[in-house]
């Protein structure tokens, strides 16, 4: 091995070791606060007596107050540094979840899940504009699925343990469900204090490697990210909002958004109505199934994806897939074994989606709009997070089944796939060219 082998191996061992399993984590609890209302759902509607649709209407808003906020949060986030914003980012979306713990109506449970998407709006693309830092394209597929296999990790982890803590602890004579919110908040908060010590900003800063390893990993990212002088001085929001790019991948961002949460949401509910004889806990230890599956195939597709270098196909054939389960999980409602084997096909899609997307996403995207088109894609597309579980709990409301919101959420996910499609290679860069300080200091007006 050469010594500049030995340099990169060494390089990217400690980066890898030091960023991905924090990020991880973080990741978990941060997708765990956004689930939890659909275990907490399971005992918390009778109590404040809310409806399907009205639950739909609460799980979404949090996406209005993420989508409003996100693009300022990221922008922020580079004026401010990655390690400050994100432990501001987690304290404050832990408080607004602890807090939920004492709402006593529809109201205030909603004003509650809005404040969180504002508290936390920023955080997700923050965190795949850091990753952009300290990886080289050729290896940002593989640090996105596993930053992004936490969505998996904190069901599999969050399924059981939520609805454990509702059957068992109701101390000082609380429910459950309110002890939900404040042991899964509670944990976001304490994060957040460590963030502010443990995270590093840049290569530049980091003191855990040596001058050898920090110039070889800054030469390798600033050689990644070239030189594109298009539009450099010039650049600004309305340049980024008439980029037809960025439009076609957050359309299809929200397309995905929109199937992962609305089934995502829902899903204790459709496996309490397999059997009136499920306790909390045992839907919870069912949950976990899709969540298993769709975590392993998730990183094993996005490690295929880096090592053929493809990316659009790998992208395409998830969401074909979620369409395709999602759709066979309507038809197949009235068997729970086969339902149950179609919500896995579809979480396995859902899931398989990410890593390849978001290398496709920075692929295409030029220096001078990377940071504000990733946070445009996420945070539009995260507005099907409002459309879906709301759909989803109208036409449950208005038909008294489940099926065609399933039906709603496989066609959404075929139309994303259909726009996949679309994307051609002259779109596609070799490698991301993202130069974010630039960017936001000189180019955002």
């Amino acid at each position: 091995m050469s010594q500049n082998s030995a340099l990169e191996k060494r390089t990217l061992k400690k980066v890898s070791l030091r960023i991905i399993p924090f990020i991880f984590i973080l990741y978990i609890i941060a997708f765990l606060d956004r689930v939890n209302i659909g275990y907490a759902a399971l005992d918390m509607n009778q109590e404040l007596g809310l409806t399907a649709k009205t639950l739909g209407f609460i799980t979404g808003i949090f996406f209005l107050g993420y989508f409003i906020f996100e693009i300022p949060s990221n922008i922020f986030m580079n004026k401010f540094g990655a390690r400050k914003w994100i432990a501001r980012i987690m304290i404050t979306w832990g408080a607004a979840v602890v807090i939920t713990a004492w709402v006593q109506t529809a109201t205030q449970l909603t004003i509650l899940r809005f404040l969180l998407g504002v508290a936390e709006a920023g955080f997700a693309p923050g965190v795949f504009l850091y990753i952009t830092f300290w990886f080289r394209p050729k290896e940002r597929a593989r640090a996105f699925a596993l930053f992004l296999v936490a969505m998996a990790a904190s069901n599999i982890i969050g399924a059981p343990l939520s609805t454990w803590i509702m059957d068992n602890i109701t101390w000082v004579n609380m429910a459950g469900w309110r002890w939900l919110f404040i042991l899964t908040g509670a944990p976001a908060i304490i994060a957040g204090i460590v963030t502010y010590f443990y995270l590093t900003d840049r290569p530049r800063d980091a003191k855990w490697l040596t001058d050898e390893e920090k110039e070889w990993l800054i030469s390798e990212i600033e050689k990644d990210n070239g030189t594109d002088n298009t539009n450099k001085n010039h650049t600004n929001l309305g340049v980024v909002f008439r980029d037809w790019k960025i439009w076609r991948l957050a359309l299809t961002y929200f397309a995905w958004v929109t199937g992962l949460y609305g089934i995502g949401l829902w899903l204790p509910t459709i496996i309490q109505a397999f059997s009136s004889e499920l306790t909390t806990t045992q839907v919870g230890l069912i949950a976990t199934i899709p969540y298993i599956l769709g975590g392993i195939t998730m990183i094993l597709w996005a490690f295929h994806s880096d090592r053929s270098g493809e990316r659009k196909m790998h992208t395409a054939i998830p969401k074909l897939l979620g369409a395709i389960g999602l759709i066979g999980a309507g038809v197949f409602t009235s068997s729970p074994i086969m339902s149950m084997i179609m919500v896995s096909i579809a979480t396995i899609g859902l899931y398989s989606f990410m890593g390849p997307f978001w290398s496709l996403a920075s692929a295409t995207l030029s220096a001078s709009t990377a940071v504000v088109g990733i946070a445009v894609i996420n945070s539009f597309g995260n507005l099907g997070g409002f459309l879906g579980p709301y759909v989803v709990g109208y036409l449950s409301d208005a038909t008294g089944k489940m099926e065609s919101g399933l039906y709603f959420l496989g066609i959404v996910l075929a139309i994303g796939f259909f726009l996949i499609l679309t994307i051609k290679k002259k779109d596609v860069n070799d490698s991301i060219k993202v130069n974010p300080e630039n960017s936001v200091k000189n180019n955002i007006v």
